[in-house]
């Protein structure tokens, strides 16, 4: 029984905090839900149409998941939702198949949904929380900024009023140079207002809460002006009609020929899901002490976005901003997201009548002004200046998410740490050390004054030994073999070494072997215990012809006491 209750204790966080939970929580978690739901129903509604849906679907898809998630996630703050990046993504998944907005468009967006939500449900189960680590901070970073610039390019079409392509630059541009003529200052106007409004009133308001609500503000008064001043000649294009009630529950068309075709786009979508809501998570967690788990977060995200596949929503993940809102403003429990998702009911129910006359090109720029902040060269100069690998990976997949697009920038960017990580190992730090005089400790000769004598050379690797670097190491003891004749004893410091394959054992064998036809001894020190391990289920242990040292000092005290100053 006990081994049933921790189970679901795990799978189930909620029964934490539900069996604690006060009513001194609610007044704070109510508080919380309040000023979340003044920013999430603006950006549900914009993110939705961000991914080629109508507007309803994000609030649609803000109710369900969000509940799903505070019963089965591990963070307290974390809010689930339409967020840019994912919206984009679905676009970029499902644009080249179907005309946006159609019936059978936004049939595969709830397919895709589902398809997103059972594959981190899988991974989750699976154990395979490991995978956030097979991607680089560099790369998850460059693939944000350049996707928000691909965002805010999007939204130029709802500001401008004219037809835009945006899956990536040079379409963009080529769209732009096509239609450009079509502007008109009525089509512009409530765009560019709106976006120097929010841009400039931050500035000028001290208000923390009324810069929170601004976006909710704008749109109420952009409603404001449309129903007084009269848009019969849709002059403005506007939301429109929003249907009222509840999202039915919907089992998507299950198209075999279109889940393979969706199949790369759902496992990409559910993968910067992951990364995304960890990486947020992770950002409150020290202040509210959550105990994160990496593979609970994949099974709460991948229930998340099975609920919206089945209940008319498109695919989900945490929110940065609505997160750190939620956090900011005192929430105590994951209760506040179910009060947002309650609240967003009664907007479904009561309210989306109110939202029909919201200017399309306010929306736009509650996005534009919200993802324009996250485009900076900053990272990728910095990047650069540390290391030139992660700047070039850096590049590479800012490069390749905006002049082709999302998904295959983002796998030339994986693809191309990969190789970088491997071209490091394969290339590990090797160095001939002597004695620091008067100490125990040694160094690499080419940086410090270091003590040593010509029958004994030693070698530090900083790296672990396997079959992309083993022939290194041997090419650096052929060298100096080669270039001292006085040369008897060659010792490698293995105190940087905790793991070793076949390939590398056999190397050491082999030069155990070659080393002894020239009357030089090969000996290892400071091996630790997983090395060890390997060592003793070889023959090396047996054949080497020198000794297994405690310690280099010890190494060099044996072989070469005259080196030793007392």
């Amino acid at each position: 029984m006990k081994l049933l209750n921790l189970n679901l204790s795990k799978l189930f966080p909620a029964r934490k905090w539900l069996s604690h939970y006060q009513l001194s929580s609610l007044k704070s978690d109510l508080i919380a839900a309040c000023i979340v739901l003044a920013m999430l129903v603006p950006q549900g509604m914009a993110y939705a149409m961000l991914a080629g849906l109508p507007p309803i679907m994000g609030i649609y898809a803000s109710i369900l998941p969000m509940i799903i998630y505070a019963f089965t996630g591990s963070s307290t703050t974390l809010s689930i939702g339409p967020v840019a990046i994912i919206s984009m993504m679905v676009f970029t998944a499902l644009d080249p198949l179907f005309a946006a907005g159609s019936t059978a468009y936004i049939e595969a967006a709830y397919l895709l949904a589902l398809l997103v939500g059972i594959i981190s449900l899988l991974l989750g189960l699976l154990r395979f929380g490991f995978l956030i680590q097979l991607i680089s901070h560099p790369v998850i970073q460059s693939f944000i900024i350049a996707s928000a610039l691909l965002i805010t390019l999007g939204q130029f079409k709802f500001l401008l009023d004219i037809p835009l392509q945006a899956g990536n630059i040079p379409e963009f541009l080529l769209s732009l140079s096509q239609n450009l003529h079509q502007v008109t200052l009525t089509g512009i106007s409530f765009g560019l207002i709106s976006v120097l409004l929010l841009f400039m009133l931050p500035k000028l308001i001290r208000s923390s809460f009324l810069n929170k609500i601004l976006p909710l503000l704008l749109v109420l008064l952009s409603i404001a002006v449309i129903t007084f001043i009269g848009n019969d000649d849709q002059a403005i294009k506007t939301v429109g009609v929003i249907p009222t009630g509840l999202p039915n529950f919907h089992f998507p068309t299950w198209n075999t020929e279109l889940i393979l075709q969706l199949l790369p786009s759902a496992f990409m979508i559910a993968m910067i899901s992951f990364v995304e809501s960890l990486a947020i998570a992770q950002a409150t967690a020290l202040q509210k002490r959550d105990d994160l788990d990496s593979n609970q977060e994949l099974i709460a995200l991948g229930l998340a976005n099975i609920a919206a596949g089945f209940n008319s929503g498109f695919a989900v993940s945490g929110s940065l901003s609505r997160t750190v809102v939620n956090a900011d403003a005192g929430a105590k429990t994951p209760m506040s997201g179910v009060i947002s998702s309650l609240l967003m009911i009664a907007v479904s129910l009561y309210f989306t009548g109110f939202f029909q006359n919201l200017p399309l090109a306010v929306l736009a720029a509650t996005i534009f002004v919200s993802i324009w902040k996250l485009i900076t060269l900053t990272p990728f100069i910095e990047t650069w200046k540390y290391s030139k690998a992660d700047g070039l990976a850096m590049w590479v997949t800012f490069f390749g998410v905006t002049c082709i697009d999302i998904s295959t920038g983002l796998i030339i960017g994986i693809v191309l740490t990969f190789i970088l990580l491997l071209w490091r190992i394969s290339r590990p730090h090797i160095a001939v050390i002597g004695l620091i005089e008067g100490t125990q400790h040694f160094r690499n000769i080419s940086n410090y004054n270091v003590i040593t004598t010509p029958t004994v050379v030693s070698f530090r690797v900083d790296e672990n030994l396997n079959f992309l670097n083993a022939h290194v190491l041997k090419g650096y003891v052929i060298t100096e073999v080669s270039q001292n004749s006085l040369l008897r004893h060659v010792v490698i410091n293995c105190s940087s070494i905790s793991n070793i394959d076949l390939s590398a054992l056999e190397m050491l064998e082999d030069l155990n072997r070659e080393l002894a036809q020239l009357t030089i001894q090969l000996h290892l020190s400071e091996v630790k215990s997983p090395v060890m391990e390997r060592l003793c289920k070889s023959q090396l242990k047996n054949e080497l012809t020198g000794q297994i040292f405690l310690s280099h000092y010890q190494a060099i005290q044996t072989l070469s006491p005259e080196m030793l100053v007392e």
